[in-house]
């Protein structure tokens, strides 16, 4: 028998916090509830879930400040913010952050479900069959089965979902500029709308992590009017 994915809803409503459990519950996740960053940490001593449904607008350390926390601490577990309907600067932030996905309030039950499948999708480690186990990333290496980068020591950084998704797409299809709606599409599985910044955010986030200088990116370069190209080491 699969275990059912576990999913722990940080949300500080009570009202709101029992349906979001129990609808996820019905959908065959395994969903617990919290009410603040304090009872979040202590669920994650007990059991680390898969992925966790966090509120910005949280009482005392807000969503942003936990969204750091996890990604340092816990970086396997994938993120939802769930931002202010219209409130495109939370929605920056929690890019920037670290989350694999948002979604603004009030949302309808079957968009959050699909979108909690999508990034539970991007999160499960895959086979790849078509590439060899490492690519050399500017000053790293993309471990492939461990999904993790690689720094010249061994030492390991563990990547997002979203992230690893974007890199593994480059290493897919190196010196060919990549269209920013298509890779936007190809990593959240949804459509690009007015706020399109999300890949912007984590280019930045991944260029920080594998150029050697990320102000002037040699990995991973700008096309204007495109959007990326990963460019290989020579040699």
């Amino acid at each position: 028998m699969v275990d059912s994915p576990r999913i722990l809803v940080v949300e500080d409503e009570a009202t709101q916090r029992t349906l979001l459990v129990n609808y996820l519950t019905r959908q065959g996740f395994d969903a617990t509830g919290v009410a603040d960053g304090t009872a979040m940490r202590r669920a994650l001593q007990r059991d680390e879930p898969m992925l966790i449904l966090l509120d910005i607008g949280l009482p005392g350390e807000d969503g942003h400040s936990l969204a750091r926390y996890l990604r340092e601490s816990h970086p396997r577990v994938a993120i939802i913010m769930v931002t202010a309907a219209g409130d495109t600067v939370d929605r920056i932030i929690g890019l920037e952050t670290g989350a694999d996905d948002y979604i603004p309030k009030p949302f309808e039950p079957r968009e959050l479900l699909a979108r909690i499948r999508s990034v539970l999708r991007r999160s499960a480690p895959a086979p790849v069959a078509s590439l060899g186990p490492r690519i050399r990333m500017g000053r790293r290496v993309l471990d492939l089965e461990h999904r993790v980068l690689l720094e010249t020591d061994g030492t390991e950084e563990r990547l997002t979902a979203s992230e690893f998704e974007l890199l593994k797409l480059f290493a897919e299809n190196p010196n060919k500029p990549l269209n920013r709606d298509w890779l936007l599409e190809a990593t959240s599985h949804r459509e690009a709308d007015s706020f399109d910044r999300a890949v912007d955010l984590r280019i930045t986030r991944l260029r920080r992590k594998i150029e050697i200088d990320p102000a002037h990116p040699d990995a991973i370069r700008t096309v204007r009017g495109v959007g990326y190209v990963f460019v290989p080491p020579i040699g």
